[in-house]
This record gives structure tokens, C-alpha cells and sequence, in this order.
């Protein structure tokens, strides 16, 4: 696939490391020549320097026979004029732009149309890191849950400690702890070791372990794998920004929400904008101030600035000063594996999330969403089936039969409204959506062919 990326960003640089790796052929265009000299350094790629938006420097990047342009550069009005040329003057077939205001994201749907702005996709990080934030408040004690075929089934990561039920016993004795709830343990990281689960794998303290079971199922599933704690009810948000304010509104009907904003200004116009949310002008950094607003009674301390550092400092202040979770929003990927399982409960990365949503377009065959799990190492993907056994690797097989590749495991399969968690006698037909866990991405090129029909194919 021919693919032009503008923007050699934190984004465009990971997006491009993601599609090189899978023989795609791609060209990354940018202004700053010293991030297209890095990436050349690194990468299997072309480089065009120059503004994302005018014809001439799409032309010279090849917009007339690209397969798909991605623009991630810096400014949602380039990312728009850029999608409108390639569109207009190039007839490019697939557009996806990053687009942040939430001015633009409101009326999303009469603004991104072929007859107005030709946007395909719209990523929208902050929207995407508040839908994140949201499914931990909702499910105490996960550390990622991922939502796929319409919210049916999910994939849960939860980290396992002693007093749940199936730490310390096999996993063939899930089906007497559970007799009438269907799940599978998709994978299992012990020290940063990852383990493929098998019926006699014992389940210890502090594994993170990866399981897939229906929506409605996730709490039954992780009050075997630790004490569930309790709903929370008290948030503390720091940080007013995009996400802080959106992640407030999203919350405030249904918890108690108290939110740090240190620019007066912006304090002032958020507590005008957020009727149930109380708002504080202040440095979250402030012992005092934690103090006053009774942060040791705080179920969930979340700091979402667009500093790293200070996110990570208040959060360890708060926790210090008995806040029972923290989580911290970071830029940074260096950071989010250095701090994440220590004093901070969860560290997500904004790159990684946006990263997601993005190889869910792109990737080939009829793979229709893609996550990110455990910061990048592994991937989530949801399939749709297509074809009959003469003309599809996976049609009218049984689990067992399908060649799937390393580090490959088929969780679930979701048929019309049915969600069938897998086993190897589960049979995969037309239309199906198969959701798998993959521990090794250099082999996501593998499964999209798995799932590319072919006449050809017998």
C-alpha cells in the first residue's frame, strides 16, 4: 500500500515505524528537515519536505497514485486543507486527519463529508483518551479494557494479587470457579516474561493478565484474579485542558468531581462550562492545597496536563498522601514504561492511543478496529470474515485447523448478537467478527492475509 504521511511528529514517526515494518510503501512529509533526516536514518521510507497542504509538495510526494494520506501534523486546519487537495485535485481514495478542537469535533458530522471537508476517518486523541479514562473509572481495578464488536465483547488487562480466587491455582479450574461464564485467558506477562496460557498454568501474584469475555461478564472475571474493589465515587482531575474538561463533563453527572486548573483564566471560564464539577485555580503540585481538598479521601487522582513531570510528581504527591489510585496521562514513551506498576496505579500514553486508532484504517483485509495493548508490545485486532472454504484461509474451519501465526490466539467470535468465546473446535463462518490477540506485531502483516479472501484460494 502506497501511503503518505504528513507530519514527522511523535505520531508520524511511530505511525511510520508501525506501516514500514509492514512492507508498505510510504512517504512522510514535513517542514522541520532535521525529523525527515531522522527518520531516513531509520526507516525504509521517502521524505518530502515542505507544507503538508499545498498541491505542489503533495504531488511531489506522489498523491496522485497514494492509496491513502494520513495527515498527523500539528494543526487540525493543515490536516483539513490537506485532505480537501488530495481529495479535489488528486482524487487520493482514503483520507484520515487527526483534527483536536473540540469546536470541529462537535460538528463532526455535517463538517467531515465529501460535499464539505472529505475526511474518511477523524482521530481525535483527546476524545480518545478520555474514552480510555472512562472505561478504568468504570471497571475498578483494570488496567486497560478494549471494547470491541459494538461494546459485546471486550479485551481486559488486570494485574493478579492475593485473595483472588484463581491466584496460585491452574487455569483448568476456572470452569469450577465460574461454571456458567465463558472466558479465556488470552496471555500472561510475569516480570516482563510473556507466557502463552495453557490448562496447567498457575496463576501468581503480580502476573498482568490479558482475558476476553463478554462485556457484561468483566467483573466476574476479575474478582478471580483479585478483590474487586469498590465503585469509585470521588474523582480529582488535574489539568482543565481539552481532556481534563471534556473528561470532567463525561463524569460529573454520575461521580463527584473536583478539578486543578492552574491558569486563572481558563479556572474561571471551566467552572462557568462545568455545572457540576468543582473547580480550583491551583498548583496541583501544592501539598496544601491536596490537603484542603481532602485528596486522601480521592478514589481516583488523574493527571492530564500536557507536562509529564508534573503529572507524575502530583500523582505521587496524591498517592503519598493516601489518594487510593493515581493515573497519569504521558507524552513521553520513555516515561510511561519507567513509571507505570511503581508508585503510579496506570500510566497511559497519548501517542500509543492515537497510534490505535489509526492502524484500525489502515490496516488491509477486512480488519476493522485495532488496540494497542501493554504499551505497544501487544495488539487487539477485530476481523470480519468474509468468503466460504474455497475461497477464505478461515471460513468453514475449526480454530484448530486455521494456520495462525506466532503468538497468534483467536479469543472470541461474535455472530449477530451471539458471543461465542473460542476454543479449538469453535467453527469460524461468513460474516463472523474474530477478535485475536497478538503478542508479536511483526506478524500483523501474516493475519491480514489470513483474513484476505481470494477466488484464487483453494
Amino acid at each position: 500500500m502506497k501511503i503518505i504521511i504528513l507530519g514527522a511528529g511523535q505520531v508520524g514517526d511511530t505511525l511510520a515505524e508501525n506501516l514500514v515494518g509492514e512492507n508498505n510503501d510510504i512517504t512522510v512529509v514535513d517542514t522541520n528537515s532535521g525529523l525527515l533526516r531522522q527518520l531516513q536514518d531509520k526507516f525504509d521510507l521517502r521524505v518530502v519536505q515542505g507544507h503538508g497542504s499545498h498541491p505542489r509538495v503533495l504531488r511531489e510526494a506522489g498523491a496522485k497514485d497514494a492509496d491513502m494520506l494520513v495527515a498527523v501534523t500539528n494543526s487540525d486546519e493543515t490536516n483539513m486543507v490537506a485532505c480537501q487537495i488530495a481529495y479535489s485535485l488528486f482524487n487520493t481514495p482514503n483520507r484520515i486527519a487527526r483534527i483536536r478542537a473540540p469546536d470541529y469535533i462537535c460538528e463532526s458530522e455535517k463538517l467531515f463529508q465529501p460535499a464539505a471537508v472529505p475526511i474518511d476517518h477523524l482521530i481525535s486523541p483527546e476524545q480518545l483518551v478520555i474514552d480510555y479514562i472512562y472505561k478504568l473509572i468504570e471497571y475498578p481495578g483494570a488496567l486497560q479494557v478494549v471494547n470491541f464488536a459494538e461494546g459485546k465483547i471486550s479485551i481486559v488487562a488486570v494485574k493478579a494479587y492475593y485473595g483472588g480466587p484463581l491466584v496460585g491455582n491452574a487455569l483448568s479450574s476456572m470452569r469450577e470457579h465460574m461454571p456458567h461464564i465463558d472466558t479465556r485467558i488470552a496471555a500472561i506477562f510475569r516480570q516482563e516474561r510473556l507466557i502463552h496460557p495453557q490448562g496447567s498454568t498457575i496463576i501468581e501474584a503480580e502476573d498482568e493478565v490479558f482475558f476476553v469475555a463478554a462485556s457484561q461478564h468483566i467483573r466476574a472475571v476479575m474478582s478471580e484474579l483479585q478483590r474487586l474493589e469498590k465503585p469509585y465515587k470521588r474523582i480529582m482531575i488535574v489539568g482543565g485542558g481539552n481532556v481534563g474538561a471534556g473528561l470532567a463533563q463525561r463524569l460529573e453527572k454520575s461521580y463527584s468531581v473536583k478539578l486543578i486548573e492552574r491558569n486563572q483564566q481558563r479556572a474561571t471560564e471551566l467552572a462557568e462550562q462545568l455545572h457540576d464539577t468543582t473547580v480550583f485555580y491551583g498548583d496541583a503540585s501544592d501539598q496544601e492545597l491536596l490537603a484542603e481538598e481532602h485528596v486522601d479521601q480521592v478514589d481516583v487522582f488523574i493527571a492530564i496536563t500536557n507536562n509529564d513531570e508534573a503529572n507524575i510528581m502530583s500523582a505521587m504527591l496524591a498517592k503519598r498522601m493516601g489518594a487510593k489510585k493515581v493515573i497519569v496521562l504521558i507524552q513521553r514513551r520513555a516515561y510511561v514504561d519507567l513509571v507505570q506498576g511503581s508508585v503510579i496505579d496506570i500510566a497511559i500514553s497519548l501517542k500509543q492511543a492515537t497510534i490505535s486508532a489509526f492502524l484500525g484504517h489502515v490496516r488491509k483485509a477486512d480488519i476493522i478496529s485495532v488496540s494497542s495493548l501493554r504499551r505497544g508490545v501487544a495488539e487487539a485486532i477485530e476481523a470480519i470474515a468474509y468468503g466460504d472454504k474455497c475461497t477464505s484461509k478461515v471460513v468453514g474451519r475449526i480454530v484448530a485447523e486455521i494456520k495462525l501465526p506466532p503468538g497468534t490466539t483467536i479469543g472470541a467470535i461474535v455472530r449477530g448478537d451471539d458471543v461465542i468465546i473460542a476454543n479449538r473446535n469453535s467453527n469460524i463462518k461468513h460474516g463472523d467478527h474474530v477478535i485475536m490477540f497478538i503478542t508479536d506485531k511483526k506478524f500483523v502483516p501474516d493475519v491480514e492475509r489470513l483474513f484476505q479472501p481470494s477466488q484464487f484460494f483453494l
